[in-house]
């Protein structure tokens, strides 16, 4: 592989920004040299940012390829390889695709089957054969208030590529859905039940955490470590939450839904993770804290796509214009989620560092991803 040299490049860099350039050799950051000139047979950047790929730890974005229309079923193998290359266009260059484990599968209406395996198998079958662009780990999603997790999960194993394990559980009146109204209306407005057919779903889904949720949460806990992955809460939302969190050895927390939930997780050294659509957008959809709100309370860590993946980058734009840091809003979306998952050899500019690069353009209110090389070729 021939060196590539981005140069005449507004560099973000650990900690500080720094016009220079930057040469990537087999995969790896080999150079870094400050000044505006351009060497022969270098990539004159014109000054356009250029910093680490983004690392997306939560993303919902597969589904949306998988049913691009309600009860529409896409060609998995298809929809995966235009996931792939979107978050490619969009500088992301490490995913965690997010796959939910536990369905329900005995009611007649509002089931939901198992899918995670066959998908799973389908990208690493995909990454084997070199078809996708970006670094693919798997996150599994463990829902706390289903019929069959245990048994999911237990086709899985340590040479999944199994990154992290998060702990969800929506039953019905806490954490994300504590506000049962906001509920009904997402309940009501996706699946078109009657007022009738919400109260029995209310009340399935209690009955389901009742019979297996501390079993589930002992499960994934023990089946996270047997993976060798990172755990990660979600919408932990009182002190009482993040304390539970901690005693399962939580590295962060996804989507806490109050200030007291985040400042509790700095406490015990846990990672705050919030929503980019919930940054942009100026408040949470269900209701919950805004990330605007504890990033200026100095209580958010990593920030995840969720479900609009040109939304990371723009996210860790306007967190270095709020705070008056760009390195540091940056690294919300590179070092703090590569240091969350254990992923030393990325997320920051270093000599030696893996050569997962992207080149930016800043525009009024938003940004252009102008390159995307991931182990140094480009890819986008």
């Amino acid at each position: 592989m021939t060196d590539t040299i981005l140069a005449n490049a507004t560099l973000v860099l650990p900690g500080e920004v720094l016009r220079g350039s930057i040469t990537l050799s087999d995969g790896r950051i080999t150079g870094i040299a400050s000044g505006a000139g351009v060497p022969a047979g270098a990539v004159d950047c014109g000054g356009d940012l250029v910093m680490p790929g983004l690392i997306e730890l939560h993303t919902d974005n597969l589904e949306r390829h998988i049913e691009p229309r309600p009860k529409v079923s896409w060609p998995h193998q298809a929809a995966i390889i235009a996931h792939d290359a979107e978050l490619a266009g969009v500088g992301i260059t490490t995913v965690f695709d997010a796959l939910r484990v536990g369905s329900v599968v005995s009611k007649s209406k509002g089931n939901y089957g198992e899918y995670a395996r066959v998908l799973a198998d389908e990208i690493l079958d995909l990454r084997a054969q070199g078809a996708l662009r970006i670094s693919h780990f798997l996150h599994l999603r463990a829902e706390i208030c289903s019929e069959t997790l245990v048994e999911e999960m237990a086709k899985f194993g340590p040479a999944d590529r199994i990154g992290i394990v998060s702990l969800m559980d929506h039953t019905p009146g806490q954490r994300q859905f504590r506000d049962v109204t906001q509920l009904k209306n997402y309940v009501i407005g996706k699946h078109g039940y009657s007022e009738a057919e919400f109260e029995g779903h209310i009340a399935g889904q209690k009955e389901l955490q009742v019979r297996f949720g501390a079993l589930h949460e002992r499960v994934a806990v023990a089946e996270a470590r047997r993976y060798g992955a990172v755990l990660a809460s979600h919408d932990d939302t009182t002190t009482d939450h993040v304390a539970r969190s901690a005693e399962h050895g939580a590295h962060f927390a996804e989507f806490p839904t109050t200030v007291e939930a985040a400042s509790a997780c700095h406490d015990h050294n846990i990672r705050v993770m919030m929503g980019a659509p919930n940054l942009i957008r100026g408040g949470s959809h269900s209701g919950n804290v805004a990330a605007e709100a504890l990033a200026k309370a100095d209580l958010l860590d990593i920030v995840s796509s969720d479900y609009v993946p040109a939304a990371l980058l723009q996210a860790a734009l306007m967190l270095g214009d709020l705070w008056g840091d760009l390195p540091r809003g940056v690294a919300t979306v590179t070092a703090a989620p590569a240091a969350a998952t254990g992923l030393a050899d990325r997320g920051h500019l270093d000599i030696g560092a893996r050569a997962d690069v992207i080149r930016v353009a800043r525009l009024a209110g938003s940004a252009v991803v102008r390159g995307t090389w991931v182990q140094g070729r480009r890819v986008a």
